[in-house]
């Protein structure tokens, strides 16, 4: 028996017995057998009162007791909330005055938690950005390392390479065609193991452009990269206003491409573009390789899906047109937002 229901019986019975002692004290003592000969519904009248003192206390026992437990089951729930973290207000009808403090304790220590979580989780990004800081920084420095060391050692060796072959073919005596052949297959190779060089030092080069402005930087990797490899290359890149981070975004699809046009095109001339037209910055990289399938290359390279992405972040659409034999054209469009754009 719950403590509200025993409490309302033993009222009850002892109201009962307030009952029969005033009974007992107001009437005189020859009358007190009348009150058990006196019978009410079948029931002496002493057994009466007892019993129907006894149903009240139980029905008001069953109601106090149905409405507390209605009280602490919404206490252990708010409780509960709180302990699985849902920060969601809780839902509560007027409570009682002898529970108005705790609730009010209830709702102070959500108000707590949620505030304490909100820290956790603010400093558990800080902490985030710190590392994911911390590591593209120390990405950045080794990429620049490796890219130094694999110029001054094997690029340079692959040069020295493509120089002792270019003199051997020209002491080679006429009529040796048979070793000819074979020593062009050899160059042809240190060529395009070169090429291959080339497109990852464009890889390995940082990803920022330190300071300088897009044209800058675009304007010094294409005139860097016309006095090394074999390419007719040409370019106009107007000076396009645009954030620092869509500019990042741009000079690292451009060295994707670029990249790309060394490694796999077998390309003889390269065009870039960058202007300024109808409220959009376009970059177009066009050369006149072997082309490939665009749909089968999208699902299976990395360097393309990653250019996509690229373009996608800073609210743009790249568009890859090639067709076998024909060359492959690249362009990138991004909408400019002016300052008048983003008042709101």
């Amino acid at each position: 028996m719950s403590r509200p229901m025993l409490a309302s019986v033993l009222l009850a019975l002892a109201l009962a017995v307030a009952l029969l002692i005033s009974f007992l004290y107001f009437l005189p003592p020859g009358m007190w057998s009348s009150l058990w000969d006196q019978t009410v519904m079948g029931l002496p009248f002493l057994l009466f009162v007892f019993a129907v003192s006894l149903c009240m206390g139980i029905a008001v026992g069953l109601m106090l007791d149905s409405f507390f437990r209605q009280q602490w089951q919404a206490v252990v729930q708010a409780l509960r909330h709180i302990e699985q973290g849902e920060m969601g207000e809780l839902h509560r009808e007027e409570p009682p005055p002898e529970l108005q403090e705790l609730w009010r304790q209830i709702v102070k220590l959500q108000a707590q938690w949620r505030a304490q979580t909100k820290r956790v989780q603010k400093l558990a990004a800080e902490k985030a950005e710190q590392e994911e800081r911390l590591v593209e920084r120390i990405l950045s420095e080794e990429r620049t390392r490796l890219a130094r060391e694999l110029h001054d050692s094997v690029s340079q060796q692959l040069f020295a390479a493509s120089m002792m072959m270019s003199a051997v073919m020209e002491t080679m005596p006429p009529d040796d065609e048979r070793h000819r052949k074979q020593l062009k297959m050899v160059e042809q190779m240190i060529h395009q193991s070169q090429l291959e060089m080339r497109a990852l030092l464009l890889h390995l080069r940082p990803v920022h452009l330190k300071g300088k402005s897009l044209q800058e930087g675009m304007t010094e990797l294409l005139t860097e990269l016309a006095g090394k490899v074999p390419l007719e290359m040409k370019w106009n890149i107007e000076d396009v206003p645009l954030d620092k981070g869509v500019e990042d975004h741009l000079f690292r699809i451009l060295q994707e491409s670029l990249s790309n046009t060394l490694r796999h095109a077998k390309a003889k001339s390269l065009e870039v573009l960058l202007i300024e037209r109808d409220g959009f910055a376009i970059l177009r990289v066009t050369d006149d390789g072997v082309g490939f399938d665009v749909e089968r290359s999208k699902s299976g390279s990395y360097g393309l899906q990653h250019m996509y992405e690229r373009a996608a972040e800073i609210g743009g659409m790249l568009k890859i047109v090639s067709l076998k034999g024909q060359g492959t054209r690249l362009e990138v469009k991004v909408p400019l937002l002016h300052r008048g754009d983003d008042r709101d």
